[in-house]
Parts: structure tokens; sequence; C-alpha cells
């Protein structure tokens, strides 16, 4: 089983005092899930809290976390190899409808798929639980 996290702090104002807030924010792999999770705290009173949840992370997450650490690109290892368990995959760890399996399946064959590197740590995961042999590499950005 893969395990990856991957978090960074932002700072921001404080909606409460207008102090400084830190936020700790990231995604990670927990028992084969996919899941992200933020906590904040003032710097100048006691506004704090702590949130978690599976799936995609909210865009602000995943921006912060694409500009801190870059995008990953996950490829097929054989482009001969059969897509019929790569489209299964898909859209079983996606809740994809099959138009939109058949698009992600083809856009992966020809250019990879581009994410943060737990993102595509989660979608290696299932596509090797498939038997579906796949590289992961630093995409330009």
């Amino acid at each position: 089983m893969i395990t990856a996290t991957q978090g960074v702090k932002l700072t921001s104002q404080c909606d409460s005092c207008g102090g400084e807030l830190v936020r700790d924010v990231g995604q990670f792999i927990e028992q084969g899930r996919l899941r992200w999770g933020a906590e904040g705290q003032c710097q100048d009173c006691p506004n704090a809290w702590c949130e978690t949840d599976t799936g995609s992370a909210p865009e602000e997450i995943r921006q912060a976390l694409l500009t801190k650490h870059g995008a990953a690109r996950l490829r097929l290892a054989n482009q001969d190899a059969s897509l019929v368990p790569v489209l299964r995959a898909l859209r079983e760890m996606q809740h994809l409808s099959p138009g939109e399996a058949r698009r992600m399946t083809t856009d992966f064959k020809e250019v990879g798929l581009v994410g943060t590197s737990v993102e595509v740590a989660y979608l290696a995961q299932g596509l090797h639980n498939r038997s579906v042999a796949v590289t992961i590499a630093p995409s330009p950005s």
C-alpha cells in the first residue's frame, strides 16, 4: 500500500481579530483513501479549527500544494497495455460517468494525468491494484 503526504503552511489575516492566522493544509493517503486536512490557529486570539475529509481537496489547498511542491505526472509504463482496467480503475476511484472515464483514460494514454504528488500516488495505487504498470515523474510547469 502506498503512503503519501504533502503539506504547506499558509498565513492570512484572522477574520475574528485581524491578527495573523496560520494554517497547515495538506493531502494524504490513509487506509487506501485520498484525504485532505486543514487546521488553523490565530496567533493573537483563540480562533482555531481543524477539518479533514476524503476525496479531492478544495482548490485552494490543491493550488497551495502545487505552488509549493510542483505537479507530478502519471503515465502508462506500457503504451500497448489494455485500457479496460484503466477505465475501470478511474471510474471506481474518481466516481466518473462512463464518458468522463473514457475522456480521462484517453488523456492518460496520450499525455498522462497531472496533479499533486499525493493525487498521482493515489491513482497509481488504484491502477497498480488492477495490474496496470505506471510511471510517476515531476511535471514541468
